[in-house]
């Protein structure tokens, strides 16, 4: 199961985005649907209208079933919020949260994303969370360590 982070699916819409490249690289290895949740949308249908661009394909993507919403945050706001409150030294927003919470209930799952946090980020306390990101993103976040 891969989820789906706010990066990649700006990428993916957005063909001036620096890792457009990257993520049409991606799609051609990995299987649809992709699995995310409400607050990454949100995030990500801002991100496209201050560039300019239509959010729309992130409806047309939900429509052909590219992408599936698969988390209920009414049911998992308890775990979101210690999720938050544990990284709240790293700022972890709630779409973060939320992807990592959908990380820990599928555990065959893993996060389609270009933000290094999920580096730091742990599963059910100390499971490290499987990544797909750019070799750039984890390098730097190494050198970030020293």
């Amino acid at each position: 199961m891969i989820l789906v982070d706010t990066g990649p699916l700006v990428a993916m819409l957005n063909r001036r985005d620096r890792y457009f490249p990257w993520i049409r690289e991606q799609l051609a290895l990995l299987t649809p649907p992709f699995h995310t949740c409400e607050p990454v949308l949100s995030e990500a249908c801002f991100l496209l209208q201050q560039a300019q661009l239509d959010p729309q394909p992130i409806f047309d993507l939900l429509e052909r079933k590219m992408i599936l919403i698969s988390f209920d945050l009414q049911s998992e706001y308890s775990f979101i919020g210690s999720l938050m409150d544990k990284y709240s030294d790293l700022r972890m927003d709630l779409a973060d949260a939320c992807l990592v919470r959908m990380a820990e209930k599928e555990t065959e799952a893993t996060v389609l994303t270009l933000d290094s946090d999920f580096l730091l980020y742990r599963k059910s306390t100390r499971h490290v969370i499987p990544t797909i990101m750019p070799d750039e993103i984890r390098k730097r976040r190494r050198r970030k360590k020293r």
